[in-house]
């Protein structure tokens, strides 16, 4: 069967997850953001890609980081761009998702960015809407959140070169974490040789070594010789149940400080999606240390999303 985002050819018609995509596509948005970071230091910050086009950000969650940065990116492209306020619009009085799609289809959407609480709606948007519009995933449920993935690995790429002599490590609460499967599936795709994941076992989701994981439940050996550390945060918005004894004993155990990160490589990189809880799942002297690039994933990210957004404008 053909990837559900790519059309005829072979090219991403959708950006829904990094799974399954082939290593050309990936490196393909990676090189094309490069190409586009320049663009910031510019007077001038603007190319004219997607003059014409307007861009819908649908936002079903709450967003500070991706919201921004996709309005940024689409601004930059030269893009006429809508932000959808859910709590005042029509899906607030009980219309549907697909209802609410059509009613910004005809009026001549061409890209629809979408951010859900529920996994798979973004698929199940592009799977309805006709085939000029393309669909962005910009985070569903605990599924999956392409762009951010991209983004770390732009980010690793620019401080490290090189993918294929790496050991990576993701800490933190993977089983509620989008943000760690995008992440896990681009290593993998991109040839990172070690692919660690930390966490306590109630954090841990199944099926992890079959993708070629090692796990671990102590921090400090999980951290020995590193050369990256992605940290994540808390997903206790969809957490059942009391998984944690308290955020202290979390941060005791599983929060980065310069103790534990002093047994990684002395060169490793500092990584954060965003929003940082301080003091829980990383410290402040940690944080805003040099060895963080928390910030630069920000200004990156904008770049990965200008070229996700054109490459999807340009492919037939």
């Amino acid at each position: 069967m053909r990837h559900p985002q790519l059309n005829e050819h072979g090219e991403l018609r959708h950006l829904l997850t990094i799974e399954g995509l082939p290593r050309d596509i990936v490196t393909h948005v990676l090189d094309t953001a490069s190409s586009f970071l320049e663009v910031s230091d510019r007077q001038v910050k603007k190319v004219p890609l997607l003059r014409g086009k307007s861009v819908f950000n649908l936002f079903f969650e709450n967003s500070t980081r991706t919201r921004t940065t996709f309005e940024i990116a689409a601004t930059r492209l030269s893009a006429d761009v809508v932000n959808l306020d859910v709590r005042t619009s029509s899906a607030s009085k009980g219309e549907s998702l697909l209802d609410t799609i059509d009613n910004l289809a005809a009026m001549h959407a061409d890209m629809f960015v979408v951010r859900h609480a529920q996994s798979g709606a973004p698929y199940m948007i592009a799977q309805h809407v006709g085939p000029g519009l393309h669909v962005i995933n910009a985070g569903d449920g605990r599924h999956a959140h392409p762009t951010q993935g991209l983004l770390d690995m732009y980010t690793i790429r620019h401080f490290k070169k090189d993918f294929t002599n790496l050991t990576v490590a993701v800490v933190g609460d993977v089983l509620h974490s989008r943000v760690a499967r995008s992440d896990i599936h681009a290593l993998t795709t991109l040839g990172v040789p070690e692919v660690r994941v930390i966490a306590p076992l109630t954090l841990l989701p199944p099926g992890l070594e079959q993708m070629g994981v090692r796990t671990f439940t102590d921090m400090r050996a999980g951290l020995k010789d590193v050369d990256v550390v992605i940290m994540l945060r808390l997903q206790n918005e969809r957490m059942r149940g009391a998984l944690l004894p308290s955020a202290q004993e979390y941060f005791k155990h599983y929060g980065l400080t310069a103790e534990k990160l002093a047994l990684a490589k002395p060169d490793a990189i500092v990584m954060h999606p965003g929003p940082m809880n301080r003091g829980v799942e990383i410290e402040s002297a940690v944080a805003d240390g040099v060895q963080s690039v928390i910030l630069e994933q920000v200004t990156f990210g904008i770049a990965v999303r200008m070229a996700v957004m054109s490459i999807l404008a340009g492919n037939r």
